[in-house]
């Protein structure tokens, strides 16, 4: 950005977002950057434990109760109504919507307002962009006529790869596109350390616990790489989320646990003790995906990624360079890959190595606080 930046003090920016937590542990390099221009800068939530972590920024928090799991189209319209009279009342220049429930009652919401200026971030299509049947195409056709017909002249899309805006019809390297490096990582926070000593080839998956992860199939992956002789662990390292219809049951993942070489661990807080223990970062995603921050942080840290040739996924990693891509669906192709891994110790490392110098250039906070400004700045200009 350049230094004679433009002063916007006194202009307003309203996030809306489902959930405290998810721009708590996702989003505060962009309020921080809205703030470094001077904005004005509220975050719209349902509000958990998160207040304050988000306050720190500078930025303002007004609760909002909406429930990520209902697709009520009343429930939506009346969230939708409060969020109307709360952009009325803070008179919004622009509408920060993230992710896609957000973007619908958001955008909504900003039509019922006045307000023309919306960026639309899209994170990813969730378990609708895992779907590759009949219902998840014709469900993908609708959010692309739904969001296309909350456009405004004034909106513009964010977005964490490439192929999300073609999804809906756009060019991604069209003016209403900008992308960034999904969330961003700061590089002094998570760097690198050395690998822990191999045999056995140490394994990761830090994610929530979903079946669009694919974490079922990471573990029939190690059961088929141990079934074949490769010293292979897993750990899986996250919690069932209540609020997504994709949640594994906590049944399923303490039988997993339980069996040879795979631990569930629930959630951490600490990703950095996670790669300081592992040497190799694991997400077979169905798809779905924005940009991981799970495999932002792990290539942040010097791990190798193991994942699925995916959007989002595939953005980050190239196939034999900061990793491996696979097939989705498809755990033998991963019981292949971890076997592989298990017997080159020294591409683990080379690998893990390319995806800390990948992070450096264009997936940091700075680099996404940066984008996000211009983008900002030109919506606001004269």
């Amino acid at each position: 950005m350049s230094s004679a930046r433009p002063d916007l003090s006194g202009r307003k920016l309203v996030f809306v977002i489902t959930e405290d937590w998810f721009f708590a542990s996702h989003f505060l390099p962009m309020a921080r950057a809205a703030r470094e221009l001077g904005l004005d800068v509220a975050v719209v939530a349902r509000v958990r434990d998160h207040r304050e972590a988000i306050e720190a920024t500078g930025a303002r928090v007004i609760p909002l109760q909406v429930e990520r799991r209902s697709i009520n189209p009343m429930t939506a319209g009346y969230a939708a109504g409060q969020l109307a009279a709360i952009l009325k009342a803070e008179k919004a220049d622009i509408v920060h919507c993230i992710a896609l429930k957000s973007i619908l009652v958001g955008g909504f919401a900003a039509t019922l307002a006045g307000v023309g200026r919306r960026v639309y971030a899209l994170t990813g299509l969730g378990f609708l962009g895992a779907r590759t049947d009949r219902i998840g195409r014709l469900s993908q056709r609708a959010v692309r006529l739904l969001v296309r017909g909350l456009e405004t002249p004034k909106t513009r899309y964010l977005v964490e790869n490439t192929d999300d805006p073609r999804l809906l019809g756009l060019d991604p390297l069209g003016p209403k596109v900008t992308v960034v490096g999904g969330a961003g990582i700061d590089p002094e926070v998570l760097g690198p350390s050395p690998l822990p000593a191999e045999p056995p080839l140490k394994v990761a998956l830090v994610a929530r616990m979903l079946w669009s992860k694919g974490v079922d199939l990471a573990v029939e992956a190690v059961r088929k790489a141990r079934g074949q002789g490769a010293e292979v662990e897993l750990s899986l390292y996250g919690a069932p989320d209540p609020s997504n219809p994709k949640a594994i049951p906590e049944e399923t993942l303490k039988a997993w646990g339980a069996e040879p070489g795979i631990v569930w661990h629930g959630a951490t807080r600490d990703v950095a003790s996670v790669w300081r223990d592992h040497h190799v970062a694991c997400l077979p995603s169905r798809g779905g995906e924005g940009l991981p921050r799970t495999l932002l942080e792990a290539a942040a840290c010097g791990r190798a990624i193991l994942t699925t040739n995916v959007p989002g996924c595939r953005t980050l990693v190239r196939d034999g360079r900061e990793g491996r891509l696979v097939p989705p669906e498809d755990a033998s192709a991963l019981a292949e890959a971890l076997s592989s891994l298990a017997r080159d110790p020294e591409r683990v490392a080379r690998m893990g190595a390319a995806a800390r110098a990948r992070v450096l250039d264009g997936y940091t906070e700075r680099d996404v606080m940066d984008e996000v400004k211009r983008l900002y700045a030109s919506m606001l200009s004269p």
